[in-house]
């Protein structure tokens, strides 16, 4: 069982709309997953407008791949460069910690992590 940046067992992102390099609904990973997936995140309209500005326009529906393009309060397993990118520019959404791949803490400081979390009330 994948663990979170918190320790314990990695819990669902989100099963509606389904996310996770593997569409299972976790911010799971393997050596496979270039990008990196491995962040939960609650997105907001300011951060999915500044994706679409980087190219990777996460709104439009793309039916063909059964995409149902995402909107601000949906829950999403974000590629890990893409949230520090986000962040460089202060435009970073939040955090589930509880839903966030242990190797993340590998790249964001865990003090960071904590002040972007919805959920820091986990932390301990």
């Amino acid at each position: 069982m994948a663990k979170n940046v918190l320790g314990t067992n990695l819990e669902d992102c989100s099963c509606d709309p389904m996310t996770g390099f593997f569409r299972d609904g976790k911010c799971n990973t393997c050596g496979d997953d270039a990008g990196m997936h491995t962040v939960c995140v609650v997105l907001t309209d300011k951060f999915l407008a500044f994706s679409k500005s980087r190219g990777n326009d996460l709104s439009t529906p793309i039916p063909m791949y059964d995409f149902p393009g995402l909107k601000a309060g949906d829950h999403w397993c974000l590629c890990l460069p893409r949230w520090l990118e986000a962040l460089e520019h202060e435009m970073a959404p939040q955090l589930v910690l509880k839903a966030t791949h242990m190797s993340a803490i590998e790249h964001i400081d865990m003090d960071i992590m904590k002040a972007y979390a919805i959920d820091a009330d986990a932390v301990g």
